[in-house]
């Protein structure tokens, strides 16, 4: 069954906020290998010009799961079958690092619903920003749902 189209635009409000611990960046800078100190060490992050600590700029991938909320993918009425899910792309637009001590919110919009062959493409658009509206990063995700194009 076809994805919902009227979906298209529509927006979802995390229900919580995530505050950022410098335990939870460095622990995801070990688990993808990164060793730079920026990540690890306050006085290394305040010589590279920073308050605190920053995050690897793909730490934002845990967002999503911290903030909680339906979603999207959690949506019934989008039509969305989560056994026909495979991840397609992932890109970030950072506006500034994230840093230890921030407190972030987000919303995930859906920017598109479209056939790729038998397979529809939705593409979501996370904005996250501090609790006081500052943006710093839009998180871009397309999913592939496998199968279920019109007319197939």
């Amino acid at each position: 069954m076809p994805l919902n189209r009227d979906f298209i635009g529509r927006t979802y409000e995390g229900e919580s906020t995530y505050e950022i611990g410098r335990d939870h960046i460095r622990r995801f800078a070990d688990a993808i290998g990164d060793p730079s100190p920026v990540y690890r060490d306050p006085e290394a992050a305040k010589a590279a010009g920073h308050p605190d600590v920053i995050a690897p700029p793909t730490f934002l991938t845990t967002m999503g799961f911290s903030v909680g909320g339906r979603g999207p993918i959690g949506d019934g009425d989008l039509g969305l079958d989560y056994g026909r899910v495979v991840h397609g792309e992932q890109r970030f637009v950072h506006h500034r690092p994230v840093r230890a001590g921030d407190v972030l919110k987000a919303k995930t919009v859906i920017d598109d619903i479209r056939d790729a062959g038998a397979n529809e493409l939705m593409t979501m658009r996370m904005e996250i920003s501090t609790t006081d509206g500052e943006l710093v990063c839009e998180a871009v995700n397309v999913v592939v749902s496998r199968g279920t194009a019109a007319g197939q």
